[in-house]
């Protein structure tokens, strides 16, 4: 079986391409540059986790377009990225708008050019940040213009296996997993030292935290 595995190099990305690997799929790394602020560091954490699973394939694509739409603070460096606010009710600044359509347009492209049975992504509904784009009925949709647009025979399932599952629960999954945490990346605004405080820090630290587990990687002033 082989598995178009969506891979930024982050926390959940890295668990579930280790997740696809244990349930016996060759794993087809896709890691997409959209012009975010923490593009390189993305890209070699991505990289080495591909490499350190032992990735059948590695592809990176560039889809720079994004920073020329901007409406982002991960694509616009005029717009300062917002910290994490739990009382916060509208979607976060860091919302790149439609992005996963566009990453799993191409992901299916390559499943497709592949014969592989599967794409995986790693959208959570639980305790994400309120992208529309992460909602199972986006996925359910996403699924169908799959069946529809692809050819005769061929059978991409779209697979979301932290949909239901929280933060810690993915984070306990990839400890058991033996996943490399110490090479992940999840940090929106910095590359080198952890800002600590934007929505992607705040539910990673949250899950370590939650399990007493200490993170591997490092948070400006340590915090």
């Amino acid at each position: 079986m082989k598995a178009v595995c969506l891979l930024s190099g982050g926390m959940d990305s890295s668990t579930l391409a280790y997740l696809a690997r244990d349930r016996g799929y060759s794993v087809l790394a896709l890691h997409l540059n959209y012009g975010q602020r923490t593009e390189e560091k993305e890209r070699a954490s991505a990289r080495t986790i591909a490499r350190l699973l032992g990735a059948a394939e590695f592809l990176e694509i560039d889809l720079s377009y994004f920073s020329v739409f901007g409406s982002s603070s991960l694509t616009d460096r005029t717009i300062p990225v917002a910290p994490y606010r739990p009382e916060a009710e509208d979607i976060p600044n860091t919302y790149v708008p439609f992005r996963n359509a566009n990453l799993l347009s191409i992901a299916t492209s390559y499943a497709e050019s592949r014969n592989a049975d599967a794409i995986f992504i790693g959208v959570q509904s639980q305790d994400y940040s309120g992208y529309p784009d992460c909602r199972p009925a986006f996925i359910e949709a996403f699924q169908k213009v799959i069946e529809t647009g692809t050819r005769s025979g061929s059978r991409i399932r779209l697979m979301t296996p932290f949909i239901s599952m929280s933060k810690k629960e993915i984070l306990s999954l990839g400890l058991s997993l033996g996943v490399p945490y110490e090479h992940t990346w999840s940090c929106y605004q910095e590359k080198e030292v952890a800002c600590g405080v934007c929505g992607a820090c705040h539910f990673r630290r949250a899950a370590f935290d939650a399990l007493g587990v200490k993170d591997p990687i490092p948070y400006r002033n340590g915090t």
